[in-house]
């Protein structure tokens, strides 16, 4: 294996990198040469179709090769200095203008023969304003970076332009591209036509051709892909080859509560109880991902599988991502467990110093059967006395690192995660490719589908007249909001100014109440408290909404400016309502003429089918928005699109487990590599 600790120097040592540059390439994220290596351009300009100055076409960007033939600097009416060129070929002239840049002539000579792009435009005379140009050495071998070539475009940050960084990565790519090593088996490249790591480094960035170029995206996207299939299978792995609990079939406690639920299960819930009880059963640690619409009945087979963990002697922990929503779990899960005589705790930040240490002493003693809490419960001190399986609520908002630590605390327990975000199999298994997968397909019955509707703001004193009517027979309603304050940049309307109207004006009759991200947690629960009980008419709520979900009274919901949601963001919000044996109400409110927000809410009023609005969000957004940000901990997609690259992804994928079937440990000379390149960094 090659040396390669060169890639690991600071970018500060790539020539045209300075004190204050080192610093702006820092802030896009570039610390390193092989960070300038792989920070890959977004798209490329051809600017190698060369054309005569007579073909030129003006409101076009074109290249050009001239010879410089006069130049000077005029003053401006301001007193800035022009710096104007006449260049020329056989067939015509033209003139090049940099503005308040007298000192450009310094850079050139009559005589100087150059390559140009930029656009062309002609008033009085043919001229390029502020061109691209690079001088052609006199063998007319030199290479050019910046024009007569396909020319890479990188994502920029404030106080750096393409010009200069791409001079910083085309010197990091001369110097360093053949120092990175190639960890892919050769038979695995042979095999699949992909090129070397050098030269794929080499044209990814400063493409000979546009073959090159494809050829450099092909192997560097299989190359992403097969990394992350191979940290997630060796993870995956790792997890299976521990040894863990293995609960007992004892189903005292988890019948009684079957028995008690005042409605049957479904299909898919049975289906996917028997999912899990079969890991539990397993000495091998379950490590499963359970998917499932807001209202699919995900927390029953979260709370069959903790009672059957406490029935065999563990602690069950359930880990919600807010205070609110733990307050929930709390509050049901205790309701469905009464007269069962289980104890559950509930850990929150929020909580009093004086009940925080109480609740941690029942947890150490063991005197807690079911602990429901936030990210508290990964603190250094919370010790749990027996944990034997860990229940995640929202995965993605946690991030693998909490989810390790909090496993950290048990005695190898099984996980089971939760996610209402529905997530297609595709991405599912990238992203949670270390897990197994369940996924609650139907609904409860009786569950309607929400009707829902998508009008202009012209036609929202009829939305409210509506939501007054539905009051009026008795239910209760939800108006989103995505601000709290006004915004001058962005013409929406805030939830408090919102709340206040309403209040006076809309519902004067009413009992409206307000909701916000940024309230203490005790007036969050007030509030909520009031809301369930029927105390209020409305609640105005910006887009956190955690603890709404189990107001079965709640059959409207009105959201604002809706084409600023995305589309499962949307479809989350909608599945606070419909609880009830009512029929239920959508109104999404939006006069924006964009396409994207037209073709956006005109899905959200034709599907009520989750995972059918997450592809179409998918497609929209693409797997990095979609998802938020990039778990922490995984390999990173630099290159690669699971949705435009789904045969690369599958191949890949069948290469790993072809890898891993007939070499599980990597000791063969060609995979040892891969362990020792790809996996240590994050196995």
């Amino acid at each position: 294996m090659k040396d390669n600790h060169s890639l690991c120097k600071s970018a500060r040592y790539i020539k045209g990198v300075g004190p204050k540059k080192i610093k702006i390439l820092n802030s896009l994220g570039i610390q390193t040469v092989k960070g300038l290596l792989y920070h890959f351009p977004f798209r490329y300009e051809d600017r190698g179709r060369l054309k005569a100055i007579s073909n030129l076409t003006p409101g076009q960007y074109q290249s050009l090769k001239a010879e410089v033939l006069a130049m000077g600097v005029r003053k401006a009416r301001s007193g800035r200095g022009i710096f104007e060129m006449a260049v020329g070929d056989k067939t015509g002239k033209l003139f090049t203008v940099w503005f308040n840049q007298p000192y450009m002539k310094n850079y050139f000579k009559v005589g100087d023969k150059l390559f140009l792009y930029g656009k062309v435009e002609k008033r009085k005379r043919l001229e390029i304003i502020n061109p691209e140009c690079e001088l052609i050495p006199g063998d007319d071998k030199g290479v050019t970076i910046h024009t007569d070539r396909m020319v890479p475009i990188y994502p920029l940050t404030r106080g750096i332009g393409q010009r200069t960084l791409r001079g910083i990565i085309f010197a990091a790519v001369e110097e360093f591209a053949s120092s990175a090593d190639e960890f892919l088996p050769p038979a695995l490249r042979r095999k699949h036509k992909l090129l070397h790591i050098t030269a794929s480094l080499k044209n990814i960035h400063f493409p000979e051709n546009r073959a090159l170029l494809s050829e450099a995206r092909r192997r560097l996207i299989f190359e992403e892909f097969f990394n992350f299939q191979l940290v997630m299978t060796l993870r995956k792995k790792a997890a299976k080859d521990k040894k863990g609990i293995s609960f007992k079939a004892e189903e005292k406690l988890a019948v009684r509560f079957r028995e008690s639920l005042p409605f049957k299960l479904t299909a898919s819930q049975e289906r996917v109880m028997d999912e899990v009880e079969n890991d539990m059963k397993s000495s091998r640690p379950m490590r499963r991902l359970l998917q499932g619409d807001v209202g699919s009945g995900k927390t029953v087979v979260a709370l069959h599988a903790l009672l059957k963990a406490v029935e065999n002697g563990y602690q069950g922990v359930f880990m919600a991502p807010t205070e609110i929503l733990a307050q929930q779990h709390y509050i049901s899960v205790k309701r469905m467990l009464k007269g069962l005589r289980v104890k559950v705790v509930l850990l929150a930040g929020g909580m009093k110093a004086r009940d925080k240490d109480k609740a941690k002493k029942k947890i150490g003693r063991q005197k807690a059967g079911i602990i429901i809490g936030t990210h508290s419960l990964i603190q250094k001190t919370v010790n749990f006395n027996k944990l034997g399986l860990a229940v995640i609520d929202e995965q993605h908002k946690f991030g693998v690192a909490q989810r390790e630590t909090l496993v950290k605390k048990g005695l190898c327990p099984d996980v089971l995660i939760m996610t209402a975000t529905p997530i297609p199999r595709s991405l599912a298994y990238t992203i949670y490719g270390d897990l197994d997968l369940s996924v609650i397909d139907k609904l409860p019955p009786g569950r309607k589908a929400v009707t829902t509707w998508w009008v202009s703001g012209k036609k929202r004193d009829g939305a409210y007249e509506f939501i007054r009517k539905q009051i009026a027979n008795g239910r209760q309603a939800y108006i989103v909001y995505p601000l709290v304050e006004e915004s001058e940049a962005l013409d929406l309307r805030a939830a408090k100014i919102m709340h206040k109207k309403l209040k006076e004006r809309v519902y004067p009759d009413l009992n409206v109440g307000l909701l916000y991200g940024k309230m203490k947690a005790a007036e969050k629960k007030e509030i909520m408290q009031k809301f369930k009980s029927g105390q209020l008419d409305n609640m105005v709520f910006t887009i956190v909404m955690d603890g709404c979900s189990d107001v079965a009274n709640a059959a409207v919901m009105l959201i604002e400016h809706a084409e600023r949601f995305g589309l499962s963001q949307l479809h989350q919000l909608r599945g606070r309502i419909g609880r009830g044996k009512f029929e239920s109400y959508c109104i999404l409110i939006s006069s924006s003429g964009k396409d994207e927000a037209k073709r956006r809410l005109s899905i959200m009023s034709a599907h009520s089918d989750g995972f059918k609005i997450a592809e179409e969000d998918l497609k929209m957004r693409g797997p990095g928005e979609f998802f938020g940000t990039r778990q922490h901990g995984y390999p990173e997609l630099r290159v690669g699109n699971i949705l435009k690259d789904t045969a690369l992804l599958n191949l890949a994928r069948r290469e790993v487990l072809n890898i891993m079937d007939n070499d599980p440990g990597l000791k063969l000379p060609a995979n040892r590599r891969l362990f020792e390149g790809y996996a240590a960094r994050y196995f």
